[in-house]
């Protein structure tokens, strides 16, 4: 399986495939004298983006250093190599995880972002930082959008749903015999939405003093909306492409789709003006729109025999290097630069509906909680399984997920 930036976004679901025990590393070195690193990225799925930070690499004067493309199952790759003598230098990570910084197998990289940190996408510096320290730069920022046909909704004299309530009503009312109302994926929605509609009603996976965020009834009373739209048949379910793939949308398969920013350029390219963009709307009194947002980040790895150097490396590509930052945040694909600077000056970014998901990701933006573990994404991603497929109670399967993540949380805020 070939993995692509969009992955990290698949809240709820980890990035797919068997451990692949050894990657390409068949590009140039970088040019400079001094010592040899090597650099670890996931396989993206976007044409070019392999290239482009072989180049990167090789324009680097101060270190030789080696690009390694790692297909298969990333996340515990690197996880397996920190553990050794002879893992990357450099690597790219969706995180670090808690474990991964309270364990020191990650370099403190704060020094790094000294007077820049607050060009940098608040949301996604956010999950990279712990008790005030920095341990990965941000890359690019990427983000998750509802999709919607305007003339379809247009025909139909339904407004842009921006409540969940006029979600579910539009979605009913636009499921016809060849056409469903709302494109979730194939799952009805579990993998992909995670927290979102959590947010959405107002709360949070994890509060800012390390609690459950979501331990409230307006949870149990959003969750059993999804639940609705399932029970209704306005969900499409058996696409031939899932919902990372905008194929559905564009074979007039379904009238709104839930997919990612990166699909904005195919959209736009087959259907024109025709296409509108929303947030996730927003739910109850206390809710507000909500979009994901993620960012595979540069880390250093604390077994590096060239800490320094390594250091100076990712400073220089993801600090300094505003040029490559922006090639490889819009050349490959279709992403969001990670420095607000960049994104402001980004002409590709500025009108229509990329300039509405920017400022989406900017006001309604949120990242997965540093604290927010595996664990708990799993009991959470199986219990909205349960919920919004099998019609599980919203309140008896959130108590057992509450119970379960306050335990996980417990112990990750332990000191070790």
């Amino acid at each position: 399986m070939t993995i692509s930036r969009r992955t990290l976004l698949a809240a709820g679901a980890g990035a797919a495939g068997l451990l692949t025990a050894c990657g390409s590393n068949t590009g140039r070195s970088g040019g400079g004298s001094g010592p040899r690193l090597s650099h670890w990225y996931h396989q993206y799925g976007e044409a070019g983006t392999e290239q482009a930070v072989r180049r990167y690499a090789a324009d680097y004067g101060k270190a030789r250093v080696t690009v390694q493309w790692r297909p298969g199952n990333y996340d515990q790759q690197t996880a397996a190599a920190l553990l050794t003598d002879s893992g990357p230098d450099v690597f790219e990570v969706n995180g670090p995880t808690i474990d991964q910084i309270r364990g020191g197998q990650v370099l403190d990289l704060t020094e790094l972002l000294a007077g820049v940190a607050d060009d940098f996408h608040p949301a996604v510096l956010g999950t990279k930082t712990y008790e005030g320290r920095i341990y990965g730069v941000p890359q690019v920022v990427d983000t998750q959008l509802l999709y919607y046909r305007r003339s379809l909704l247009d025909d139909a004299g339904i407004e842009p749903p921006t409540t969940l309530d006029a979600l579910v009503d539009a979605a009913r009312r636009l499921t016809g015999r060849t056409v469903k109302g709302l494109f979730l994926g194939n799952d009805g929605g579990a993998g992909v939405l995670g927290g979102t509609p959590l947010y959405a009603a107002g709360l949070r996976l994890v509060t800012d003093d390390g609690k459950v965020g979501f331990d409230d009834p307006a949870a149990a009373r959003t969750l059993g909306k999804l639940r609705r739209l399932y029970a209704d048949g306005s969900l499409l379910l058996g696409a031939p492409t899932d919902w990372s793939d905008p194929s559905a949308f564009l074979q007039g398969l379904t009238a709104m789709q839930w997919s990612g920013l990166w699909a904005l350029p195919r959209i736009e390219k087959e259907l024109g003006d025709d296409v509108g963009v929303l947030p996730f709307p927003a739910d109850g009194s206390g809710g507000r729109p909500s979009v994901p947002v993620g960012a595979y980040g540069a880390a250093v790895s604390a077994r590096s025999r060239h800490q320094q150097a390594a250091k100076a490396y990712v400073k220089w590509l993801w600090v300094e290097r505003t040029d490559h930052q922006r090639d490889f945040a819009l050349s490959y694909g279709f992403h969001i630069p990670a420095r607000l600077s960049l994104a402001e000056k980004a002409t590709a970014l500025r009108d229509g509906p990329a300039a509405d998901a920017v400022r989406f990701a900017t006001d309604h933006g949120y990242a997965q909680p540093l604290l927010w573990t595996p664990a708990s994404q799993t009991a959470y991603q199986d219990a909205l399984s349960r919920i919004i497929k099998s019609g599980a109670s919203p309140e008896s399967e959130l108590r057992a997920v509450v119970r379960k993540v306050s335990a996980e949380l417990d112990r990750v805020r332990k000191k070790p």
